[in-house]
């Protein structure tokens, strides 16, 4: 599902609102996400999951077309790790 998928299916499911304003909302969610991970703070969603940041220390890494030894830096990435609720509903048999 994108972006524009969510916001329309959530559009469907409350016909009081105006699609602009189920874009906004959606948008103005993500927004917070992104600013909240880019402060270094954790977000979580309870039943859903939890969004955190993790250091990735500078390393060698290899070029794999060429093999040649280059040098990766140090960086953040966002992680997520999914909540019991959302994992039970994922492995229902």
């Amino acid at each position: 599902m994108i972006k524009s998928e969510l916001v329309q299916a959530i559009a469907t499911r409350n016909p009081h609102l105006y699609l602009r304003d189920v874009e906004n909302i959606v948008g103005a969610i993500f927004d917070e996400i992104s600013d909240a991970l880019s402060q270094g703070n954790r977000v979580e969603l309870r039943g859903f999951g939890a969004f955190t940041v993790k250091n990735r220390a500078a390393r060698t890494g290899r070029n794999p077309r060429t093999g040649e030894t280059v040098t990766v830096d140090e960086k953040w990435v966002p992680f997520f790790k999914a909540g019991k609720e959302l994992r039970e509903r994922l492995n229902l048999s």
